[in-house]
């Protein structure tokens, strides 16, 4: 019987030692480290740096023509609040002073689509990117004159703002003048113009704040 109870107890322990070694083994193959995910590459992205800009905005001409002033007066302003290079359009054959001559003048070079000379004519004006031309109203549209002074460039790519005043600040002349100043920039964006009195600088100023022009 001590025989019998001796070998039971020994089964018993033999098979609690190899229960304990299975149960060993398989803890310590769950632990090991997953050998894919611990030879991955580190991501390596390189960030695109933006390309660099310039703060420069270009150079801005305000060219005009005035007979009476008002113009002047106007692109004076212009200038100012621009930072822009002033030019005045000066017609080689100056106009009459007396107002009815002038307008005598004036009617034929609109009628014969005439382009008056300009005295001092720029050679270039390549080194600007924006150009405000000024002008008064004669006859319903701009004077020929600034027709003479688009033509006589290059304006692939500038910027075009006309601005002008007239006694009767009629829209539908101011519009024929854009229209004028339209068709002779070629290749220039020719943006809606200002057409204010010279006194009404809160209009200037309005203007020139909403296209990005004030300096």
């Amino acid at each position: 019987m001590k025989k019998v109870l001796s070998m039971a107890l020994s089964l018993i322990l033999a098979l609690s030692l190899a229960a304990c070694g299975q149960t060993a083994e398989n803890e310590s193959s769950s632990a090991a480290p997953d050998a894919s995910s611990e030879n991955e590459p580190a991501s390596s992205a390189v960030e695109s740096l933006p390309p660099e800009s310039s703060a420069d905005g270009g150079r801005v001409l305000v060219a005009y023509f005035s007979w009476s002033g008002n113009t002047e007066e106007m692109a004076s302003y212009i200038a100012e609040q621009t930072g822009g290079d002033l030019l005045e359009i000066q017609p080689e054959t100056p106009y009459p002073t007396d107002y009815n001559e002038c307008g005598d003048v004036a009617l034929v070079e609109r009628d014969n689509d005439e382009r008056p000379a300009i005295a001092n004519l720029p050679e270039s004006i390549s080194e600007y990117d924006t150009l405000l031309i000024g002008y008064p109203i004669w006859w319903h549209t701009a004077p020929m004159i600034i027709g003479t002074f688009l033509e006589s460039y290059d304006l692939t790519g500038m910027q075009v703002y006309p601005f002008t005043q007239s006694a009767s600040m009629d829209t539908e002349q101011f519009n024929n003048s854009v229209a004028f100043v339209r068709e002779n920039a070629e290749g220039a964006t020719v943006h809606d113009g200002l057409f204010v009195r010279p006194s009404n600088t809160e209009g200037i100023d309005a203007y020139l704040s909403d296209n990005g022009l004030v300096q």
